[in-house]
């Protein structure tokens, strides 16, 4: 195996790691995954009429914005569970907190970018972690963002019913100042993004992907050659006088 010179994890735990992750990566995709969450007709239609464009780009844009938004969501798996390879008491719970270190009594609430929480999200956080100080008046909360706005270990404040909170115990951190915290590197992050580039393109060389599937059109023409007509009939067929709709 080749030697990626990440002195706070193995050359063997960072590639199983990747490998992990890309392989939770999504390929395939039907027609009841796609209209999972509802497709709306008349956004697709305002969509094609406005962008100029056919509904089969529109379609098939929809489809890749559903694939990555799955895909997005396994980096944040990629995110969390790398802690569990680094030792010294950190773990990645199957509930609670996404990371934990009973043995500094760190409590990690993790979020991909800073903007992710809405206000009220991130006062549910916050009132969490008030509780898990009042059980243990030791522990460390820290809310972890990936892209945050800046290099920061900054207390986070918070407003609470009007109130301004603060606790140097409720802490506000970007992901390379936790690296630091958990590994003693300043600039461990930095040096795993210099190679996870690296490392995924020797896992990629090393997997057999399955090719990508895409049943979305077959099955929608199978509802109608019409594509038009398919999509308005997947989300509408059973609303008055749509049993002969006809566009």
């Amino acid at each position: 195996m080749r030697d990626y010179n990440l002195s706070f994890i193995s050359n063997e735990d960072i590639y199983n790691h990747v490998k992990e992750t890309v392989n939770k990566y999504r390929f395939n995709i039907n027609l009841a995954e796609f209209n999972r969450n509802l497709v709306d007709p008349i956004k697709l239609t305002f969509d094609t009429k406005i962008y100029h464009k056919d509904i089969k780009f529109i379609i098939e844009s929809e489809v890749l914005r559903q694939i990555d938004k799955s895909n997005t969501n396994h980096i944040g798996y990629f995110h969390q569970n790398i802690f569990r390879y680094l030792g010294n008491g950190w773990e990645v719970p199957s509930k609670g907190y996404d990371i934990v270190n009973s043995k500094f009594m760190y409590f990690v609430e993790m979020k991909n970018k800073h903007n992710t929480m809405n206000s009220s999200s991130a006062q549910k956080t916050y009132m969490r972690m008030q509780n898990t100080l009042l059980s243990n008046p030791d522990a460390t909360c820290l809310l972890v963002e990936v892209i945050a706005r800046r290099s920061q270990n900054i207390v986070w404040k918070m407003s609470l019913d009007g109130q301004a909170v603060s606790n140097k115990r409720i802490r506000r951190v970007s992901i390379d100042r936790f690296y630091e915290l958990v590994t003693d590197s300043r600039v461990a992050f930095k040096e795993l993004c210099e190679k996870l580039p690296l490392i995924i393109q020797d896992v990629v060389e090393d997997s057999n992907f399955e090719a990508e599937s895409n049943s979305v059109f077959t099955e929608l023409r199978a509802i109608d050659s019409n594509l038009w007509k398919s999509i308005y009939l997947l989300s509408f067929r059973e609303y008055e006088g749509f049993n002969d709709f006809n566009i």
